[in-house]
């Protein structure tokens, strides 16, 4: 038991990863050039978070919260996945940077099109 404690211990770069997914997430969240219908993605699963309701019940320890956690996760990497490539790389950026949130400039605007010819 200690090995299998002490090797998820040596591991925090998992939980860098998900603290950072995370952060990114809460950026994206308050920028205005994401679409009001993808916040709804985390909204969503908030709301699943706080209802009565669950796809495991809360009775069983351990795995009542389990499945609340992988909505949660699922839930936030859909959200980071659907907003705009633009904006994900100039949060990424200012998150490397250390700069305090700044929502993205009108000279930021990246329209994603594919063009097809013929």
């Amino acid at each position: 038991m200690a090995i299998r404690i002490a090797s998820w211990l040596s591991r925090p770069l998992s939980l860098r990863l998900l603290l950072a997914q995370a952060r990114l997430a809460t950026r994206l969240f308050r920028e205005p050039k994401v679409s009001v219908s993808l916040k709804v993605v985390p909204i969503l699963a908030g709301l699943y978070l706080i209802s009565p309701i669950d796809l495991v019940p809360d009775f069983f320890p351990g795995f009542g919260q389990l499945d609340d956690l992988g909505i949660i996760l699922a839930a936030l990497e859909l959200f980071v996945r659907l907003c705009p490539s633009g904006a994900q790389a100039f949060h990424r950026d200012a998150i490397t940077q250390r700069r305090p949130y700044t929502p993205m400039s009108s000279t930021d605007d990246i329209i994603e099109a594919e063009w097809r010819h013929g």
